[in-house]
Order: C-alpha cells, then structure tokens, then sequence
C-alpha cells in the first residue's frame, strides 16, 4: 500500500510539473520575428567593445562600484549621472540616448547598481536589515567624489528615479536638476495603483522559460522577453542585436548577471519612506516623466509626484511603456536638456 502511495504521489507530482511546464511555455508572449537568427549571428561574430569611456571604481561603505565617463568633445557644460532601475547595469542605457546627451556637450556617467555588473554583490545581505536607498544613493554621492565632480543633473529611470530622488532629498548641495522617469515618489502610495502583477507575472514566466537553462542563448531570450512585457502602447522593433551583445557581453567580459539583486533592490525600494514633502522643498529644477501607456509602474505616480512638487516640469508621453527605445529617444533627451537649461 506505502508503495502504491508513493506511486500514485510521484505520478501526481509528474503531472503538476508537465501541466506547469506547459503554461509557463505557452503563456509567455512569441519573441519577435528573426530573434533566433540574430542570436545567432551574434553567437557567432566577434563581440564590439561596450566600455568605451574612461571607468574606475568609488568606494562606497564597504561596496565598490563601478563606473564609466564619457566625455564631450569640447569643454564640458555640466556632469549628468544616469542612475539605472531594479538589477539593471550602467550598459543597460541605450547608446543613443547617451551620445545625445554626450553630443548636447555633457559628460555622461553611468553606473552599475551595487549588487549588479561588476560593482561588488553583496553576499552577505540580509533580509531583516537590507540596505536601503539612502545606501544607493551614497553610491552615486561616492561616484561623484572619485570623479571631483562637486555638484551633477541626476537622470533616474523607474527605481532609478526613486534613488535619484534620494540622493536629491540627501545631498541637496551636491545636485543641480533632477530628471524621474517612469517612476514614483511612493511606490506602495495606497491613494494610487500598484505596480501591475501582469507584468511581474511575465517577468516572471520569461525567467523561468529561459532563466532556468542558464546558457547564453535562454539569456539572451530571457531578456527580449522581459523588455516585451515592458512595451506600451506603440508598436516598435525591439534592439535585439543590441540586447543580444549586452547580454553576452555582461556574460563574457564581466560577471554576469546576480540573480539576488532583483530581490535587494526590491526590499529597499518597499522599505523607503514617501518622499513626497522633502522633494516639495528642493529648490532645483524637477522633470517627471512617465509613459501614458507604462504597463509597470502606473503613470498616475508620476502624476501624483508633479503635482506636489512645486514648480515640477511634467511631460507626458503618449504610447510610451516602461522603456526608452529608439521610436521615444527624442522626445526623453530634448525633456532632459531642456530641465537642465533652467538650472542656475
């Protein structure tokens, strides 16, 4: 009888793992037409070089965190700092959203998030006691210092935007305008939608199609897919050769990808107070931009956060999602440049 049990158990067992099988492989979205073939092409050509600006690293604490500098080709007319969203890497900006910015005649800094790229992982964080986004944008304080830049115009997107947000409402001497992107001033604001448990959901099917395998080819796979589920309104061809190349090159010449940083980063962004009052006292220009058709972060938080802070520059952007891709790169950077022109 114990035997037949445990039978009748494992073919159970066998039957829920198939059926969930199934779903997860039917329900996560086609990846777009030719993805296999460019993968392919990029599998088998010799990778370009992705760090091209002068790098180095700044101490933050006990982390190290990586960055890069690119330089105009004239005298500098400011130091911009792009501050990337959830587990994302400085290489994750789209090339030419950042040499529009470099071509506008500032230098441009990117980094990685610590836990992400090769800024230090921490490995012995812990849950009851994470760090938190004033820790993250001590991160972007400490860039600044390595670079001797006294003062910089913050450009945030998603939760990028809620550190940049911080580093603001921290350091205010060290920051001349503010860009928030895609983001929220709150983002468990109970007067206001939550992040969509859809789009979550496919992420989370797409990590677990791709993400489990773990090769190269599922990677990159994993990561059109993410950025699918992030699409709003307009249709658009997806950078996939670009996706591909990132991928592998974060795979290749740096240490991949941390499949903690997600989790961490999460914990800080949901233990962080509103900053809805300290950002009304800023004295500095202030630009939010949302997406109307942002499938993950509702843009009624954008709405919210230009509302209270007074004098707030907002842009509204049709048919735009939870991304800045080719067909949006315009209309973000010429907002950008025109909030840093009322800077003092």
């Amino acid at each position: 009888m114990i035997k037949k049990l445990l039978l009748a158990v494992g073919v159970i067992l066998i039957l829920l793992v198939a059926a969930a099988a199934l779903y997860i492989n039917t329900s996560v979205p086609p990846l777009p037409p030719g993805t296999n073939e460019i993968i392919d092409q990029v599998l088998a050509s010799e990778l370009p070089e992705l760090v091209t600006g002068r790098s180095g690293f700044a101490q933050s604490g006990e982390s190290a965190i990586w960055y890069e500098m690119h330089e105009p080709e004239g005298p500098p007319r400011g130091a911009i700092l792009l501050i990337m969203g959830i587990s994302g890497d400085g290489l994750g900006w789209p090339p030419a959203f950042l040499e529009a910015l470099v071509d506008a005649g500032y230098q441009v800094i990117r980094y990685d998030q610590r836990g992400t790229g090769m800024s230090d992982w921490v490995a012995d964080w812990d849950g009851e006691n994470p760090y938190t986004l004033h820790d993250m944008a001590a991160d972007g304080v400490a860039i600044l210092d390595a670079l001797d830049i006294a003062q910089a115009h913050l450009v945030g997107i998603s939760m990028g935007g809620m550190t940049a947000q911080q580093m603001a409402v921290d350091h205010p001497d060290r920051v001349l305008t503010l860009a928030s992107i895609m983001s929220s001033c709150d983002i468990v604001d109970p007067q206001l939608p939550p992040i969509s448990t859809a789009v979550v959901g496919d992420l989370l099917r797409a990590s677990l199609k791709y993400g489990l395998l773990g090769d190269e080819r599922n990677t990159i796979k994993q990561f059109v897919a993410s950025r699918q589920a992030l699409m709003g309104d307009t249709p658009y061809d997806l950078d996939t050769k670009f996706i591909a190349e990132q991928v592998l090159y974060n795979l290749r010449q740096r240490r991949g990808f941390n499949s903690q940083a997600s989790a961490q980063h999460n914990a800080a962004v949901l233990a962080a107070e509103p900053r809805y009052e300290q950002l009304r006292e800023l004295d500095i220009p202030i630009l939010v931009l949302h997406g109307r058709s942002d499938p993950f972060i509702p843009i009624e938080h954008g709405q919210k956060c230009a509302a209270i802070i007074p004098g707030a520059q907002a842009v509204w952007v049709d048919g735009m999602g939870h991304d800045i891709p080719a067909a949006f790169n315009d209309i973000v950077v010429e907002s950008i440049l025109a909030n840093l022109e009322r800077a003092p």
